[in-house]
């Protein structure tokens, strides 16, 4: 569940709202009484399109761009160019190895040189030519992006975890006829698909990695032409074309999200979508976080997501360096102990892996018992609106886990899926550093809520960014109704996507005549931000449990029939302290040991839950529940 903000500032909360001009680095002065004040200040206020906005920023209107010479994705890139001074852009290594960087000019260079070989071999330069990356994060995804932007063309990313059949779906519903590929496998993939008439559009396609002759020649077979890329950046050499910028109404990406229910759905992204939205960051953060040509990222999330490439876009916005993992995320961490990163982008499950990591070494009851203590210090400090490295806690206890990532981290950003308070509470008191959290979906570009800087309290996603409005409206079917402060989270703003690829009926099922999105999210809102979904925490149940004088393994509670009975209790009491009608009661309920996940097939890459498959995987345990029901 999500939640929104009632209450508009007053006059002393204005004045109080000066206390922000006081914060520094990453030390808030007047802990405190300045700490409790960030957790109860409105940070949204109502707008007169029913929406509450941020109270950040121009009041007048919602923020569209942050910096006047970067308002497309070209601009973006050709702005970092100027501020680095020719700096260190994209790197990467090889095992054992250190990173080795391009610079901002060599991957320039190679983006017009690409953009202009695709141009000599046919593609146009306009958003109505789609061109096709099927790779993982590697320099060239950025460079075959860029090449993209320069000519004004438009992004479709592909990935493995949509599965087969969505690749072809999407390779066919775009009208793709050139995809730029990392890797042999990959693109011998692409050319069967071909060979079995299932993609007959498919005309071309450009290897990152060297190509081989029998993957030539399979292409011949099938009328595919098989290149490597440096090829083509060859022959865009000796036919250059001068840049052709898009504007920032021009389509910029095709993101298809897998989707709960049927095929995969092409969100239409434009450069202005993009821009407002990470636009919206950087307003929000300006105080206290200002990436500069310093700041360094660690890139492993999927650069076919728009979170991952949402936060990158912010680096080399400003002369940053992006350094890409090698690959293998079990080699994450002997890469974040090289390229000692500033801005590391992260989901909930990789945070939890740290949590348990960290725990596992502490193998003692005295060491656990010690490392909660410090944490807790520590944590007092934080909700203060303190974020530091260097106490007393850090030498003693959270020195190691800060070098474990580098050392020098002053941004996490997490997003997805709803974290844990615990696992956030005391990452945010060990790592010593700003740990934001972010809610969002493709569709209104990447977020569209974000920690409002000072308010370190766990639960919540955040306030609305600035350039967006969100208002909740009825979902009578389930109980909520915005009259309470409750219903389904609705988006509007320059960051909310355009509509799918040749879908109007899905397109007018989430995007209203209003130009309002319809996330399907059910929100509340708080005094000053909004909260996260409500989801099962195994931490929590064991713990609740105990109370209740039953004790076992998470697995075991789970089968436990005197838990099961405890829970119905509670649940037909909170029904009947809402008022609900006998008939309206929860009857019978069946606690499921395993979470939902990518890995058992339950979870889609954007760890959205799979109706169709969760229907089928648990149709014997309804059916069950349904019958041992006296009706």
């Amino acid at each position: 569940m999500y939640v929104l903000c009632p209450a508009e500032l007053s006059s002393t909360l204005m004045e109080k709202m000066q206390a922000q001009e006081m914060m520094s680095g990453l030390r808030i002065p007047e802990m405190d009484e300045l700490g409790q004040f960030f957790r109860s200040m409105p940070t949204s206020t109502l707008h007169e399109d029913g929406g509450r906005r941020s109270m950040m920023g121009d009041s007048s209107k919602l923020l569209t761009h942050y910096h006047d010479d970067a308002k497309t994705m070209y601009e973006v890139f050709q702005r970092g160019l100027h501020i680095s001074g020719d700096g260190p852009c994209l790197g990467s290594r090889l095992p054992n190895q250190p990173y080795k960087w391009m610079s901002y000019k060599e991957v320039t260079a190679r983006a017009e040189h690409l953009g202009s070989g695709l141009l000599h071999q046919g593609c146009q330069p306009n958003p109505n030519q789609f061109i096709g990356v099927f790779a993982q994060n590697r320099p060239e995804w950025i460079i075959s992006e860029l090449a993209c932007y320069t000519y004004s063309m438009v992004v479709v990313p592909l990935y493995d975890t949509l599965g087969p059949d969505a690749i072809r779906f999407i390779i066919n519903t775009a009208d793709i006829s050139t995809v730029i590929c990392d890797k042999v496998d990959k693109a011998q993939v692409l050319l069967d698909n071909v060979e079995r008439k299932e993609t007959p559009g498919l005309r071309r396609i450009i290897l990152m990695d060297a190509s081989d002759s029998a993957l030539v020649e399979h292409g011949k077979v099938c009328g595919v032409h098989v290149q490597a890329m440096h090829e083509v950046e060859a022959l865009g050499r000796e036919h250059y074309r001068n840049p052709i910028p898009p504007v920032p109404d021009d389509l910029s990406i095709v993101c298809f999200t897998s989707g709960t229910t049927g095929n995969p759905k092409g969100v239409m992204l434009t450069h202005g979508n993009v821009v407002a939205d990470f636009s919206g960051f950087l307003k929000v953060t300006d105080k206290v976080i200002s990436p500069n040509q310093d700041d360094c990222l660690i890139s492993f999330l999927p650069l076919a997501h728009m979170f991952e490439r949402l936060i990158e876009s912010v680096v080399y916005c400003h002369g940053g360096r992006i350094g890409f993992y090698q690959g293998d995320i079990r080699l994450l961490p002997d890469d974040m102990k090289a390229l000692r990163p500033t801005i590391f982008p992260v989901v909930p499950r990789l945070l939890n892996r740290m949590y348990d990591k960290i725990f596992s070494q502490a193998n003692s009851p005295l060491k656990r018992w010690l490392l909660n203590f410090a944490a807790k210090r520590k944590g007092a400090e934080v909700s203060s609106g303190i974020i530091r490295s260097d106490s007393i806690w850090d030498k003693i206890f959270f020195s190691k886990i800060q070098a474990s990532l580098g050392g020098r981290l002053r941004m996490i950003i997490t997003g997805a899926a709803p974290t844990s308070p615990s696992v956030l509470g005391f990452l945010r008191a060990a790592l010593g550093c700003q740990v934001y959290e972010a809610y969002g979906q493709t569709e209104c570009t990447a977020g569209c809520t974000f920690t409002t800087p000072g308010d370190w309290t766990p639960g919540h996603v955040g306030a609305p960014l600035p350039c967006n409005l969100i208002k909740l409206v009825d979902v009578p079917e389930k109980n909520y109704f915005a009259s309470k402060g409750e219903g389904e989270v609705c988006v509007k703003g320059p960051n909310v996507f355009k509509g799918y690829l040749k879908d109007p009926e899905r397109t007018a099922e989430t995007l209203d005549a209003d130009g309002w999105l319809h996330t399907g999210d059910i929100g509340k809102w708080l005094p000053s931000c909004l909260v996260g979904i409500v989801v099962p925490d195994p931490e929590v149940m064991p713990e609740w449990a105990k109370k209740k004088g039953i004790i076992g393994t998470y697995k075991d509670l789970c089968k436990n029939t005197e838990l099961k009975k405890a829970i119905l209790e509670d649940l037909v009491r909170l029904g009947k302290a809402s008022g609900l009608h006998s008939f309206e009661q929860v009857k019978n309920i069946y606690i499921h040991n395993e979470m939902f996940s990518i890995e058992n097939g339950l979870l889609t890459p954007t760890l959205k839950a799979k109706r169709p498959e969760l229907k089928e995987f648990f149709k014997g345990k309804i059916d069950q529940l349904y019958s041992s029901i006296s009706m």
